[in-house]
């Protein structure tokens, strides 16, 4: 029974979800907004700098308070731009994977994206661009903006529609001159849409996409996301990777606000960026399974059980997971796929609550995501020892909720060694 419904499962949902992951231009989603991680991990360090907790009435604090906007500088040109960054990223990635020159589309996907913004003119700076709409609000038309650029530049390229230059021609310069045409149509097309018509790009699809962004702000969706993460995991197959193509853009937009306002002085507004996840529900990696990896390490009693402990514990410390759900395995395993989709319910329920009611401070910093899960939400909170105390109290809870199916799991380990120790002798 069990097999036919995993058979029917993965034939009908998890294949599919993972063939659709792997769709050029999701893909190329995928890997441009990554691309810019690191730029927002070491940006949002310097919110941290600038608003770090120390105590009112310090000549610490009152020194910082005074220089903050000179300490958040780096900050501003960083993560606070990063649709402009990512727009680069999608377009270099997409035109690699048409075997086109990746610099030309990360170029025109950063200049199309450009022109779907308007210029500030203020009598005392003269142009200037407003950098807001170059952040996290304006991922979608970035994303929007990086496919239309690179497939002109598919288009003009496979019908041959372009300035040809003489194979004497370095290629640096021959590239140049084969850019000029659909750069031309992009320019003219973009501009003339955002300049000569009025269209609003960053005013229609925020308004579009901001049921979405409030969405995804909210408990259920919250479960819902990490039970499917859970689910494609369950199958072997990285549930990340597929539900993060969907999701990363709607929790940078989250992370981009909370940054912000942090920024602005004004009050966090939202609960669950990916920060969230990150620091109380993937701890240890998918499926909260720093739990089994200690009890594994501590308890187990099976050969087996001790030496998948021995090697997955370090690696779960640092919130990586792969040993212990192809070693134990979890996947396509009927005793540990309960706590592996239970745990980070449980978590996400406990985290929300202690967010909502004040708690502990709801998360605005990218920190880096392999820091074991006290330090990452002290980090990420900015400095709250309050949330470092709550990722200890969630390891502890997942501890306890996957210790007995850890026991049968054991005890089912020992019973086959037992087994087989007795038939050699």
């Amino acid at each position: 029974m069990i097999e036919r419904v995993s058979k029917f499962l993965d034939e009908k949902l998890s294949t599919p979800m993972a063939k659709m992951a792997e769709q050029r231009h999701l893909r190329a989603v995928r890997d441009g907004i990554i691309s810019t991680l690191p730029l927002i991990i070491v940006g949002s360090l310097f919110l941290i700098i600038a608003f770090f907790p120390f105590p009112e009435g310090t000549a610490i604090k009152t020194w910082l308070g005074d220089n903050a906007a000179t300490i958040l500088l780096p900050y501003r040109m960083t993560m606070y731009i990063m649709s402009l960054y990512a727009a680069w990223g999608i377009g270099y990635s997409l035109a690699r994977s048409y075997k086109l020159d990746g610099v030309t589309g990360g170029i025109l996907a950063a200049a199309a994206f450009l022109l779907t913004i308007v210029p500030e003119s203020i009598e005392e700076l003269g142009i200037v661009m407003p950098m807001g709409n170059l952040g996290g609000g304006g991922m979608f038309i970035a994303i929007l903006m990086s496919i239309f650029a690179v497939e002109v530049l598919r288009f003009t390229t496979t019908k041959n529609f372009r300035i040809t230059m003489p194979e004497q021609v370095p290629p640096s310069v021959a590239r140049s001159f084969e850019a000029l045409t659909p750069a031309a149509i992009i320019i003219l097309t973009i501009g003339t849409i955002t300049y000569y018509l009025n269209f609003d790009w960053h005013g229609v699809i925020g308004k579009l996409v901001s049921p979405l962004i409030s969405a995804s702000d909210t408990l259920p969706s919250a479960i819902f996301l990490m039970t499917l993460i859970g689910f494609f995991w369950s199958f072997g197959i990285h549930g990340m990777s597929i539900v993060g193509t969907v999701a990363r853009p709607l929790w940078l937009s989250l992370l981009d606000n909370n940054s912000a306002a942090v920024a602005a002085g004004q009050a966090v507004p939202h609960i669950f960026p990916e920060q969230f996840f990150q620091a109380y529900v993937m701890i240890g990696g998918s499926g909260a399974t720093i739990g089994l990896a200690i009890l594994l390490a501590l308890r187990a009693k099976s050969q087996y059980g001790k030496m998948l402990g021995k090697t997955s514990i370090v690696p779960a410390i640092f919130n990586i997971n792969e040993p212990i759900i192809f070693g134990a395995p979890i996947v396509l395993n009927p005793v540990l796929i309960i706590p592996f989709l239970l745990t980070p319910i449980i978590n996400i329920i406990i985290a929300w609550a202690a967010t909502a009611s004040g708690l502990v401070p709801k998360l605005y910093i990218a920190a880096p995501w392999v820091l074991p899960t006290p330090i990452f939400a002290f980090m990420a909170s900015g400095g709250s020892w309050q949330a470092a105390v709550l990722g200890i109290v969630l390891i502890i809870v997942s501890i306890l909720i996957y210790a007995p199916f850890f026991r049968v799991y054991d005890n089912n380990l020992l019973r086959e060694e037992l087994g087989d120790e007795a038939q050699k002798a």
